[in-house]
């Protein structure tokens, strides 16, 4: 190799070239092919082998979440079913529309059963939410505290759901307290009820776009 002029070299005439030199030139042109196809293709294929990799693991994953619910199915449709069971008890303690009068009679009767005098007994405006409807209703009234609970407990012994909130005693004349409450009793909405609330629903977004 030291005996060798690279200037001598012609190009023309790379067959004639020693050895060693057209060795060497051999490795250099494989290197450069061997870069070029790395950088043109395998680095690509590389990339693409990681990604798939990547969502290979992503896809195992999300397999793996659905066996398992697909292995409870059964335990959701027992457990669907068991919440369709309650929530339908709990429906049929709402009232329908034409029973809400009644139950009004009821607090009323539970009230006066208890010893307590009504000084407002005022049902308010309805509001409707979702499926069922409800009624607040201010009421307030005078007694004392044994009657008052003899009142909270009649109405958690009514057969239709009847909640209180707001409670506030006051002393009074006599000895005797002042209760101011609101009381809320809920009835569940018809399919025409429902559907119309839908509509109202809708035209209340376009109206907000």
């Amino acid at each position: 190799m030291k005996d060798i002029d690279l200037n001598n070299l012609d190009l023309s005439s790379i067959g004639a070239w020693p050895m060693p030199i057209k060795a060497a030139l051999i490795v250099v042109i494989a290197i450069i092919v061997l870069a070029a196809g790395y950088f043109l293709d395998t680095q690509k294929q590389l990339e693409e082998l990681e990604n798939s990799r990547t969502k290979e693991i992503s896809l195992k994953k999300d397999f793996e979440a659905k066996q398992a619910k697909a292995v409870q199915l059964d335990a959701y449709k027992k457990q669907m079913e068991e919440m369709k069971l309650s929530f339908g008890a709990m429906l049929r303690q709402l009232p329908s529309k034409t029973e809400v009068e009644d139950l009004l009679v009821d607090i009323s009767q539970t009230g006066l059963s208890s010893g307590i005098e009504f000084q407002l007994f005022q049902p308010e405006a309805e509001r409707q939410i979702e499926f069922y409807a409800e009624l607040p209703i201010k009421i307030k009234m005078t007694g004392n505290y044994h009657q008052f609970g003899r009142f909270v407990s009649g109405i958690a012994a009514l057969p239709r759901i009847v909640t209180l909130h707001n409670i506030a005693i006051t002393g009074g004349k006599e000895g005797k307290l002042t209760m101011d409450v609101q009381a809320k009793t809920y009835r569940y909405l018809d399919e025409a009820e429902i559907s119309a609330a839908r509509q109202k629903a809708k035209k209340s977004k376009k109206r907000r776009r």
